[in-house]
């Protein structure tokens, strides 16, 4: 599941660059949450469930949807108006690190260990070299933007966190009801900044990428999202940051051809190693292995 939610979210970066040569970022994020929105709530009544009535089940979706969507949306958007796609997700793929910190002070369950922080640095090295370093060029030259996408790699952490209370809702439900309240807080925001209806017309190239963002890589990424938060935790599921890069290469390789580099394979590699190092299991059995047996 997280492979496939990596591949699902990694294809919002590539959504985002087709549709901000027309579009303005806030209208970009109301579009993205608003057609979500209405393809969740349509799937929850299709299989069965009911959305809640609860006021306060709603003003918890209202802040799992600032700090999953609305901020971070914002802001890797806006960030991708001045840096590059590659730059912004090397600094996206910080988000396993805020959360491993975050999660040891919040909860209760998701302690800080020494395999989960070298896990998680090795993760993010690994992530720098496949991109490759050449990416990190731009550091310096839009400090507020790569702040801005650091600022929502830190909200995607607190959202892993608070997501935690909607374990006992089906997965289509807490994903419809957060980008609901998205797009309810959104469209204020849009309607004010952008004033979308000054532009022309979208193309339907633009049409087709708010399309596959918001059903791809936000309706059927969040039935993901919210099924692995309910059985893995905040800190496994905000690994898929560091996939997101991996799947994206692979897609290269195995359809448009491209050649794979032996920094990919590096890169991979140290991922690989973070996410066992952070799983543990592996590590546990080694060292196991490892301790000498008593004789007589």
């Amino acid at each position: 599941m997280l492979l496939t939610l990596s591949v699902l979210w990694g294809g919002s970066f590539f959504f985002t660059e087709v549709a901000l040569v027309e579009l303005q970022p806030f209208t970009v994020v109301l579009g993205r949450a608003g057609i979500a929105a209405l393809a969740l709530i349509v799937l929850v009544y299709a299989t069965g469930h009911r959305m809640p009535a609860s006021l306060r089940l709603w003003g918890a979706f209202l802040v799992m949807g600032g700090l999953n969507n609305l901020i971070p949306f914002s802001l890797i958007v806006w960030g991708q108006t001045q840096i590059s796609s590659a730059l912004a997700s090397i600094l996206n793929a910080t988000t396993p690190l805020f959360t491993v910190i975050l999660a040891h002070f919040l909860t209760g369950d998701e302690k800080m260990t020494a395999n989960r922080l070298i896990g998680v640095v090795a993760g993010f090295v690994g992530v720098v070299v496949m991109i490759g370093p050449d990416a990190l060029g731009g550091l310096g030259l839009n400090v507020i933007a790569q702040i801005a996408v650091l600022a929502a790699a830190l909200s995607y952490g607190f959202a892993g966190i608070f997501g935690r209370r909607f374990r006992g809702l089906p997965a289509q439900v807490t994903a419809a009801g957060q980008v609901t309240a998205t797009t309810v807080m959104m469209l204020p925001l849009a309607l004010a900044m952008d004033r979308p209806w000054l532009l022309p017309a979208p193309s339907l190239q633009t049409i087709g990428a708010m399309v596959g963002m918001a059903l791809l890589s936000t309706a059927a990424a969040y039935l993901l999202y919210f099924r692995i938060l309910a059985t893995a935790g905040a800190s496994n599921l905000l690994l898929v940051t560091f996939l997101i890069p991996v799947s994206a290469i692979l897609l290269g390789v195995g359809i448009l051809g491209e050649a794979l580099t032996t920094a990919h394979m590096m890169g991979m590699a140290l991922i690989g190693i973070g996410l066992a190092a952070i799983d543990g299991r592996a590590f546990a059995r080694f060292r196991g292995r490892a301790v000498p047996r008593g004789v007589d």
